[in-house]
């Protein structure tokens, strides 16, 4: 509810009597603070909070020439990876009062490309998207709109990207457990159709394994929901094959996780009896017992640099075609050396 001065509603008016100014004055305080002094702008934002006037959100949009709205777009809300990244945007778009609007699209590019003609639609002046792979349909409304576009996780070399190096993440997990003296290593991955990072994961462990002069066949690979239970399930699957690996290798950390499950509930040990390694560092990792061998992600960092270098584009400045930002094996109890290797 708008606060009211003498009885009515809070006017721009009102603030500029109160601190000295001219309307125009508070109208550049909120369309364009960068072009009034330190003074000026705090002695107006005072007399706005003393009063609690609140700009009208249409005609801050009308004065500067936008909604101050962004756009993101992720695979599922059901993630804390993705929940992490969305935060972290949040909170650094909040500190210059822009609002986030978030949609998922579960697996589905027709829904992807319904949510970005949806976001377009609401007039947000930018969008956050997760991975490379989309539908063409998508790309071409993205590439039509003009509007500054953030790729995540994944880049495609069209858009401007916040990217990690997921074979290199996979690489690491396998590398790792080669090191431990593995042979059989068996990986769980999400469903690879529309998913360029699981892709990449895969692809990383199983040219690890081939440099090593071993292999990932496809018996030792099994797509699952990105899900704790996905993890257990797959974790299933693969033990109960006649030689089943000594290793795992969870595409995210919910597998791995679910593989610490499903081994405990066949009174396995792990590490003694199975070595597992996730990918991802949900801070969760570091508490199940034992503490989850993992390659980390910068995830809040994603979100981070995402919501910076949009507001950039916005705001016309230069940015980074992409950025990859690293990943590191964090070594805990899950994995050990094979006995006998």
């Amino acid at each position: 509810m708008r606060s009211v001065v003498g009885g009515g509603r809070v006017k721009l008016s009102d603030v500029a009597r109160d601190a000295g100014v001219s309307p125009a004055t508070v109208s550049r305080a909120i369309a364009q603070p960068d072009l009034l002094s330190p003074e000026t702008l705090a002695r107006v934002r005072a007399s706005a909070l003393r009063l609690g006037y609140l700009p009208d959100g249409a005609a801050r949009a009308l004065a500067s020439g936008r909604s101050m709205t962004i756009g993101a777009i992720v695979p599922t809300l059901d993630s804390a990876i993705f929940a992490r990244a969305l935060q972290a945007m949040q909170a650094t778009l909040a500190q210059s009062g822009y609002l986030l609007l978030v949609a998922s699209h579960e697996a589905s590019p027709a829904a992807e490309t319904q949510a970005v003609r949806a976001l377009l639609g609401r007039g947000v002046d930018g969008l956050m998207l997760v991975g490379a792979e989309r539908a063409p349909e998508t790309t071409a409304l993205l590439k039509a709109s003009s509007l500054p576009v953030v790729l995540t996780w994944c880049g495609d070399g069209h858009f401007t990207a916040v990217t990690i190096d997921n074979a290199l993440a996979g690489r690491l997990a396998a590398e790792h457990l080669i090191g431990l003296g593995h042979r059989r290593i068996g990986m769980i991955v999400g469903h690879l159709q529309f998913n360029d990072r699981q892709r990449a994961r895969l692809d990383g462990a199983r040219k690890a394994l081939v440099a090593a002069g071993l292999s990932l066949p496809e018996s030792l690979v099994v797509e699952q929901a990105l899900t704790l239970a996905g993890g257990r399930a797959g974790c299933a699957m693969l033990l109960g094959l006649d030689a089943p690996p000594t290793a795992l290798i969870g595409g995210i950390d919910l597998f791995a996780i679910g593989c610490l499950e499903e081994a405990h509930a066949r009174s396995m040990a792990v590490p003694d009896d199975l070595s597992v390694v996730g990918i991802d560092g949900l801070d969760m990792s570091a508490h199940v017992s034992p503490g989850l061998t993992t390659v980390h992600v910068p995830t809040g960092r994603i979100g981070n640099l995402a919501a910076q270098t949009l507001m950039a584009m916005i705001a016309h400045q230069t940015v980074d075609r992409e950025r990859v930002l690293p990943v590191e094996l964090v070594v805990r109890r899950s994995s050990q050396r094979l006995t006998g290797s």
